[in-house]
C-alpha cells in the first residue's frame, strides 16, 4: 500500500509540474501551432529519469521507496508519450505531414540526446 501512495503522490506532482512547464514554453514562445511544450517535457523527462537511474546504478544508491515515488510516479507522470502520441495524431488528421513528422523526429532525437547526456554526465562525475 505504501508504494501505491508514494507512487500516487509522485504521479500527482509530476502530472501538475508537466501541466505548469508545457504551458510556461507554450506561453515564452508563442507557439500554440507546434508542441513544444510536450517536446520541452519529454526531454527533460527523459535526461531527469536516465541521469537518476545511472545515478542509481553508479552509485548504488535509492531504495525501492524513492524509486516508486521518483521513476513510477512523478517521471512517469511527467513524461507525456501519450499527449506525444495525441498531438501528432491530430496534426495528421488537420493535413500537416511535414509538422508531424518533424515533431516524431524531434521528440525521439532530443530525448535519446537527453537521455545519453545524462548517461555520460554521471559516468563523467562519478566514475
Amino acid at each position: 500500500m505504501r508504494d501505491v501512495l508514494l507512487i500516487g503522490f509522485g504521479g500527482f506532482l509530476g502530472a501538475v509540474l508537466r501541466y505548469g512547464l508545457s504551458g510556461a514554453v507554450h506561453s515564452l514562445t508563442g507557439s500554440f501551432e507546434y508542441p513544444l511544450g510536450t517536446l520541452a517535457v519529454n526531454a527533460i523527462g527523459s535526461f531527469l529519469l536516465v541521469f537518476l537511474a545511472s545515478v542509481a546504478e553508479t552509485l548504488g544508491i535509492f531504495g525501492p521507496a524513492f524509486r516508486a515515488f521518483a521513476f513510477m510516479g512523478l517521471l512517469g507522470a511527467f513524461t507525456t508519450f501519450s499527449t506525444f502520441s495525441f498531438e501528432t495524431t491530430v496534426l495528421l488528421a488537420d493535413g500537416r505531414i511535414g509538422l508531424a513528422l518533424g515533431n516524431v523526429v524531434a521528440n525521439v532525437a532530443l530525448c535519446l540526446v537527453a537521455a545519453l547526456v545524462a548517461r555520460g554526465l554521471v559516468l563523467w562525475i562519478w566514475r
